[in-house]
């Protein structure tokens, strides 16, 4: 028995035909939304590729461009044939081709699928990503003379006042790497020497923060350094007071950022998907009602369309069937080739009669 199997006369085809060309074209603008998104995406990246370790975060934007520019192809070409399936003359050039095109949408929209759920799921990959990005960005924020890391110590500000966080974790990871230049220190000063001989490599680590981290919103002159000395600042505790500094590390505000972007994109590709499925079904109609016209010449004749010809349950056994019928066939071909290569390399004997 047929799934979703409907009637069709002349005016049911014509209407679908003519719903379908105008649903192709509205395919074509969301296929256009999609490669915008990822183009966004992928410039919103790049902006801060400085504090990623990798370009895998880059897998998600790349596919959305992708997807955008399929879709707009499918469904242009999609909404050709539609529009000539509304003359026979026209139409009988694409029947040869209809199959093999919906077998291109069916894995069109699996691909479109699998992005979306990465648009969900890419969370993991990005939040390792940023937090080695981070973390080797904040070791180079002091190189502010090396070719290649001077414009790191600028980057790192900009992040933190644009996203209101301060370190990878939370501001305590200042205190754990040496972020000011050795050229802005005297060594001949007895502070100096002892913070880098009390450390075993030799930094000069101090329990300080960037300027970039202090919170303008706070009433109290930002406190900087010597954060954790209570006795250097005036009635002040640092483990009981709320500090003016940014709470939150950079790791969690980006990934926060983008994710809800990612979020927002993965659900308007979802239903990008369910549109182009929609599209698909209504186009595997419109196939079979046209193909299973009883008499050609006789275009006004009722007709019947199907999504499969058979249940779901036969077209599963039919598709095994099949694949164990492609695979016996290269398995004898490939014996075949076997024993070929073994008679070639067979050598004749040769008899000589004297």
């Amino acid at each position: 028995m047929a799934l979703l199997k409907v009637k069709f006369n002349q005016k049911k085809r014509v209407k679908l035909a003519q719903g379908l060309w105008l649903m192709n074209w509205f395919s074509v603008f969301a296929g256009i939304l999609v490669f915008s998104m990822g183009l966004f995406l992928k410039i919103e990246l790049r902006k801060r590729s400085e504090v990623m370790d990798n370009s895998e975060s880059h897998f998600v934007p790349n596919s959305l461009i992708l997807m955008g520019i399929l879709s707009c192809a499918f469904n242009g070409f999609a909404g050709k044939i539609c529009y000539d399936s509304l003359d026979p003359a026209k139409f009988a050039k694409w029947k040869p081709l209809l199959k093999p095109y919906l077998a291109l949408c069916c894995v069109f929209n699996i691909l479109i699928f699998f992005v979306a759920l990465m648009c969900f799921l890419m969370r993991g990959s990005l939040d390792s990503t940023l937090a080695q990005g981070l973390k080797n960005g904040m070791k180079f924020y002091r190189d502010t003379d090396t070719p290649g890391r001077c414009f790191m110590k600028k980057t790192i500000d900009m992040l933190q006042i644009e996203f209101k966080c301060c370190g990878n974790n939370g501001y305590k990871d200042w205190f754990e790497i040496q972020w000011i230049s050795n050229r802005y220190l005297d060594f001949s000063s007895k502070e100096v020497k002892d913070r880098i001989k009390s450390n075993v490599d030799g930094r000069y680590l101090v329990d300080g923060v960037p300027f970039s981290c202090c919170n303008p919103s706070s009433p109290r002159p930002c406190i900087q350094y010597q954060v954790t000395n209570n006795s250097a600042h005036y009635s002040y505790d640092y483990q009981t007071e709320e500090l003016n500094l940014w709470r939150r590390g950079c790791r969690e505000a980006l990934l926060s950022y983008y994710s809800g972007m990612m979020s927002s994109m993965g659900a308007v590709t979802l239903l990008v998907w369910l549109f182009e499925m929609s599209v698909m079904v209504g186009l595997r109609l419109l196939h079979t009602s046209l193909e299973s016209i009883a008499n050609p010449e006789d275009p006004e004749c009722e007709s019947e369309g199907w999504i499969l010809e058979n249940s779901l349950k036969d077209t599963f056994k039919s598709a095994l069937e099949n694949l164990k019928k492609l695979g016996k066939f290269n398995q004898v071909e490939a014996g075949g080739e076997g024993a070929e290569g073994e008679e070639g390399g067979k050598t004749p004997a040769i008899t000589t009669v004297s």
